[in-house]
């Protein structure tokens, strides 16, 4: 497969030298794990104390891994990034919130992106976090099978008219939305409410897709057995695939508790677990559609590889690339450039409230083993490039 992803002059096109030289900055910072821990604590501080740091972090590391605000404040880097054939995935990422109208609020905001994206060609997916609708611990019991209080089951059933309400409008105005994969001990409820709106609206193409961590070792077995609901009950499948995001968090749990961790025992293993997953989706792509969520670009290669060798065209709408904004823009830029369908997850909301999200992001570009090191190369290398 021709090596694409080391084109600097593509990846950064629409990046200015300052916007370049932030980059290198924010990246050279995460590159230090005491740096990041610092830093977190410091942030979390100034805000907890209501100092004046939102701007200083709205000019730094919001603006590089962040769309805006607001979903309007958005468009400018939507409409951007669309001259070069990326789309966006518009991602409230506000989290961590405990109350009915916290979750009420999400659920206003993912359905304005819905409509959003009804709008503008550059913006095929809504999305939404399960637990930006209800309480994490409610989707744990639901999950476990015990029984709920009757305040719970009040709650439950709000829980489940959210998801019926948002992947109906998103049915009805013919856009697909992406429900994203969380903690392990609350992802069987979250899964059978997605598979429950599977079987409702994926019944002529692909509208609802669930998520799959594939750093659990479980999850393309239970791909299989959905695969086997979806034929017999007539529905398709749609899937972003994913490695993970809660490793730590998933094995210091397993091992406090005293059970067999649900993640793979080497980075190798996942990665096998994620291109054989990618694989049996391809070897049912009449029935299923791909959201390949992935920075890594020997998968990248790997899925264009056997596209091609199964005659898919790179543009096929079963099939799309997708990263997240402000990383990996060696991947998302080249795809586009050689037609195939890629789409950036955006996140937007008050700085704030998008913190918890920047912080997982900087923590997760430390801990990937040559993540950081190489997006410094390829900003260093497109510097040397407009220098010469």
């Amino acid at each position: 497969m021709e090596k694409i992803f080391t084109n600097t002059q593509t990846a950064f096109a629409l990046k200015s030298d300052s916007e370049l030289e932030r980059a290198y900055f924010l990246f050279k910072m995460i590159e230090s794990q005491p740096l990041v821990r610092i830093g977190t604590a410091v942030t979390n501080f100034a805000l907890k104390a209501h100092l004046p740091v939102e701007g200083l972090i709205r000019s730094t590391v919001f603006d590089h891994f962040c769309g805006g605000v607001n979903e309007k404040d958005c468009l400018t880097v939507v409409d951007n990034m669309f001259t070069k054939g990326v789309s966006s995935v518009l991602d409230y990422s506000v989290e961590g919130k405990e109350v009915e109208d916290q979750f009420d609020a999400a659920f206003e905001m993912v359905l304005k992106t819905i409509e959003f994206a009804k709008e503008r060609d550059a913006i095929p997916f809504a999305v939404f976090k399960p637990t930006g609708l209800g309480r994490l611990a409610l989707y744990q019991k639901v999950g476990e099978n015990k029984e709920l209080n009757a305040s719970e089951q009040t709650e439950w059933n709000k829980v489940e008219e959210r998801y019926e309400k948002l992947c109906k409008v998103a049915h009805d105005k013919d856009v697909a939305i992406l429900i994203d994969a969380e903690e392990s001990w609350m992802q069987d409820a979250a899964d059978d409410l997605v598979t429950k709106m599977m079987k409702k609206y994926n019944k002529e193409k692909v509208i609802v897709f669930n998520t799959l961590q594939l750093y659990r070792w479980d999850r393309l077995d239970y791909l299989k057995k959905l695969n086997e609901e979806a034929k017999k009950e007539n529905f398709k499948i749609g899937m972003k695939l994913v490695r993970g995001a809660y490793l730590e968090k998933e094995n210091e749990r397993a091992k406090e508790n005293d059970y067999k961790s649900p993640i793979c025992v080497t980075k190798k293993a996942t990665d096998d677990n994620y291109d054989e997953t990618v694989t049996y989706m391809l070897d049912h792509i009449e029935t299923m559609t791909i959201f390949a969520g992935t920075h890594n670009e020997e998968s990248s290669y790997m899925l264009m590889q056997q596209m091609k060798e199964r005659n898919i065209a790179p543009n096929d709408t079963r099939i799309w690339f997708g990263q997240l904004y402000g990383m990996s823009d060696n991947i998302s830029y080249n795809l586009a450039a050689h037609g195939y369908n890629v789409a950036k997850y955006l996140p937007f909301g008050p700085v704030r409230d998008v913190m918890p999200y920047l912080i997982r992001r900087a923590e997760e570009n430390t801990s990937v083993a040559g993540q950081t090191s190489r997006e410094l190369s390829l900003i260093k290398a497109e510097k040397q490039r407009r220098k010469l």
